[in-house]
């Protein structure tokens, strides 16, 4: 099931059906965004999900300690500065003054531990960063200190990363939330605030600029996720359109200001439009994965994972996704970003895109013909496209397939669920993680093998931490290289997930918006002329 089979419906609407799509509201103006998002927004907690949709709610709502600008090197935004002592056992950050939440209380020091304390408890990078923490706290009511087992450099990386979950500063009592329980309180102190009474998840989500908001005047121009961050809306508006044609036909009439990933075959009529802006995003580009549960049959087998691997085709997996375009699709993706200095081809022999040797590995395993619940987002269509090759993939080697059309934010929530498939459970889904994600196992999140602890899936896979510990404490980049192999040849061996291949998505967006910066989408420094 190719791109060319998937593409048919779209092609038999035509540039008709795009004229004639119904209006959405009132044209843009100065004051307000109006934005079409890859997904529903279905929780505002970054730190309960990896989903980029949460993370991009959370830019506008919360401040970070650092960001990174666009060669991915940390600067302040949060904090005024921070000194290192005791031969790097203790760190002493402290924040600048003024800072306000929306509620209008000030931003302190014991916000920021509270906040750093459960998002460590969510992510692989803090995760670690706990492991090697003597204790923390807040010492007045700007400066926190973090004291040490052993030093830990990579302290600013972890702090400043836009890989999820990433590092966003709540209010102490919101931060107190246990972190496996999704919040429901979104103050913060960023350039928005979020209107939760106008939010309507699966249709649309409303922010308003936050009065209380003070930029960091020392930050320097905006880049990425870094520099002085200036609110230049009243209002964003998010509208859920998932009909890709419905989606189009407003950012050409100029009635949605910014589609976040427009799809291949909509990209010649888009950039037709002499007013409208197509580009890539991130320039890391997106790694697709498989994501198995490790705990339930049929995939808590690894002989059945392993088949996976025999099966999967990843060229037909990305030009389902984006298209014939050699410049934005990628074969041969292992465990580590293809661009990373940890890249390795150990392994790469495993993907053989071959359905008669998988079946023959299922049958050996006993589990040709067991059911498998795969959850599949109907309205992010790079997903979609993946759930559909993927589908028709599981059903040729052998699986009885369950096929649970949805929306990504029911995905979400479901993927939760630890329990048996006939209650409820699952057995896979299909999902994007942008190539910075996969650059270092610091924050590479699907990788990990710590079992409960471990992302969605829960794969208990030692030998993946013992090589990631090496990591950590490699002294050389050669080291590191050595702790990496070592992890993707046990990966192809144990497959913590199957890797699908990489793509670069464009995004479109009206010529009348300037400021538009590269990485996650954020909405200061944009402007409307």
């Amino acid at each position: 099931m190719l791109r060319r089979d998937l593409m048919l419906g779209a092609a038999m609407l035509g540039a008709p059906a795009i004229l004639s799509a119904p209006a959405l509201g009132q044209a843009a103006n100065a004051r307000v965004i109006k934005f079409v998002p890859q997904a529903n927004l279905s929780t505002i907690d970054p730190f309960w999900t990896t989903a980029y949709i949460a993370r991009n709610h959370a830019y506008m709502v919360y401040e970070q300690l650092y960001g990174v600008d666009d060669d991915y090197n940390v600067h302040p935004q949060a904090v005024a500065g921070h000194v290192v002592e005791n031969d790097g056992l203790r760190w002493v950050f402290t924040l600048r003054s003024g800072m306000k939440f929306t509620d209008g209380e000030p931003v302190r020091a014991a916000d920021a531990v509270a906040s750093i304390a459960r998002w460590a408890k969510r992510d692989a990078f803090g995760q670690r960063l706990e492991s090697q923490t003597e204790s923390m706290s807040a010492l007045d009511d700007l400066r926190f200190e973090i004291r040490l087992k052993k030093p830990f450099p990579m302290m600013l990386d972890a702090f400043a990363k836009v890989t999820t979950p990433c590092l966003f500063i709540m209010p102490e009592r919101v931060a107190r939330t246990d972190p496996f329980t999704q919040i429901t309180d979104a103050t913060g102190s960023g350039p928005y605030r979020f209107v939760r009474e106008e939010w309507v998840p699966g249709v649309k989500a409303i922010w308003v600029r936050n009065p209380n908001y003070t930029p960091n005047p020392n930050a320097g121009p905006a880049r990425n996720t870094a520099g002085i961050k200036v609110a230049h809306f009243e209002r964003v508006e998010w509208h859920i359109i998932p009909d890709a044609a419905t989606a189009a036909a407003a950012i050409q009439s100029g009635e949605m200001d910014w589609w976040e990933q427009p799809t291949a075959d909509l990209f010649p009529a888009l950039a037709r439009n002499r007013n409208v802006m197509v580009e890539v995003a991130d320039p890391m580009g997106l790694i697709g994965t498989f994501r198995p549960n490790h705990t339930t049959a049929p995939f808590n087998n690894p002989a059945v994972r392993r088949a996976v691997l025999t099966a999967v085709n990843q060229a037909d997996m990305m030009t389902a996704v984006i298209g014939t375009d050699p410049a934005l699709i990628r074969e041969g993706v292992g465990f580590f970003a293809p661009r990373s200095p940890l890249a390795s081809d150990i392994g790469l022999d495993r993907l053989q895109k071959n359905i008669a040797a998988a079946r023959t590995e299922l049958q050996a395993a006993g589990a040709m013909g067991s059911k498998l619940t795969l959850l599949a987002a109907t309205d992010l269509a790079s997903i979609n496209a993946c759930s559909l090759v993927g589908g028709d993939l599981f059903r040729r080697m052998g699986f009885d397939v369950e096929y649970v059309a949805t929306d990504w934010g029911t995905v979400v929530q479901r993927r939760a669920s630890r329990e048996p498939i006939d209650r409820g459970g699952w057995s896979g889904f299909f999902t994007f993680w942008s190539g910075i994600d996969h650059w270092t196992p610091a924050g590479h999140n699907a990788i990990r093998g710590n079992g409960n602890q471990a992302w969605f899936g829960w794969p208990d896979i030692p030998a993946i931490e013992t090589a990631r510990d090496a990591w950590f404490d490699a002294p050389n980049l050669a080291t590191q290289q050595a702790a990496t192999r070592e992890m993707q040849r046990v990966a192809f061996d144990q497959v913590p997930y199957v890797p699908t291949g990489q793509y670069f998505q464009p995004t479109a967006y009206r010529r009348s918006m300037t400021g538009v910066l590269k990485g996650p989408p954020v909405f200061w420094n944009i402007r409307q002329v």
